[in-house]
């Protein structure tokens, strides 16, 4: 499988949006006491028909088998190893220090079957969501010149962003910005989202963000921006976790329980 990323530094940073805007204060994210897992188990769902990674495979401290480490363009501090810590489930999850600027980026990525359409995918991460734009999950879009549709954060609230057009969902108005929500740290939290067509849905903790939906009808400070390619109908090749970052912002994140397949997944 081939891993691919942005086409170059110089096109990262500039279709990486970077305004910053000021936001009315967000919903709250605390999220409750994780389970200690050596009294209370956690136990993931594999629902029939999906692929279902929580990397208890892994033998080694470099990410392999399905998955491939890479970061293309440029390479610096940013590292992917599996850990044995920090975990949702199991004994296993990927861990991922990602380092400030474009060049200290890292994935672990690994190939789609055609009938993907609904993913989950299990995070943690010990630092607050910076103002500027960075990216944690990327997918090549084979529909779209081969560039990535990437979910991340910016203006410390999650967002999706289409690198063919740097459209942002929500828009990064403060009204948009405040229908999406911050991702808590320090706790494994539960996104789960499903691409078919030309829409878009996501789920956090099984919760629909109304600021990260792209359902056809237009939504005043959502999805304006995203909805001016009319065309676009993505097919996605690949899912890449790790840290991208457009600015000057580090995290230190952990993967886990990932899953894929034709039918929602649940949390």
């Amino acid at each position: 499988m081939r891993i691919r990323y942005p086409l170059g530094i110089a096109a990262a940073l500039a279709t990486a949006s970077l305004s910053v805007v000021s936001i009315p204060a967000l919903a709250s994210t605390t999220a409750p006491a994780q389970t200690d897992p050596e009294t209370e188990p956690v136990q993931v769902e594999c629902p029939e028909g999906a692929t279902c990674d929580g990397f208890e495979d892994q033998t080694g401290t470099t990410p392999g088998g399905e998955w491939t480490v890479g970061a293309e363009n440029c390479t610096g501090t940013g590292t992917a190893t599996v850990d044995t810590e920090v975990v949702n489930s199991g004994t296993n999850s990927i861990r991922i220090d990602g380092g400030a600027t474009y060049c200290n980026h890292i994935f672990v990525g690994r190939a789609l079957p055609a009938d993907a359409q609904w993913f989950r995918v299990y995070l943690n991460h010990d630092t607050p969501q910076p103002a500027t734009h960075t990216t944690m999950i990327a997918m090549q879009d084979t529909n779209d010149n081969d560039t990535d549709l990437r979910f991340g954060g910016q203006n410390s609230a999650l967002q999706w962003n289409r690198e063919s057009d740097d459209a942002t969902l929500p828009a990064q108005s403060p009204a948009g910005v405040a229908l999406s929500q911050e991702l808590p740290v320090d706790t494994w939290t539960c996104v789960e989202f499903q691409v078919t067509g030309g829409n878009l849905s996501t789920w956090v903790d099984g919760e629909l963000v109304e600021g990260l939906v792209v359902d056809g009808e237009p939504t005043p400070d959502v999805d304006q921006q995203w909805l001016s390619n009319s065309g676009w109908s993505p097919t996605l090749s690949d899912l890449r976790l790790g840290w991208e970052s457009y600015g000057e912002d580090a995290d230190t994140l952990w993967y886990d329980d990932v899953a894929f397949g034709p039918e929602r997944l649940g949390c």
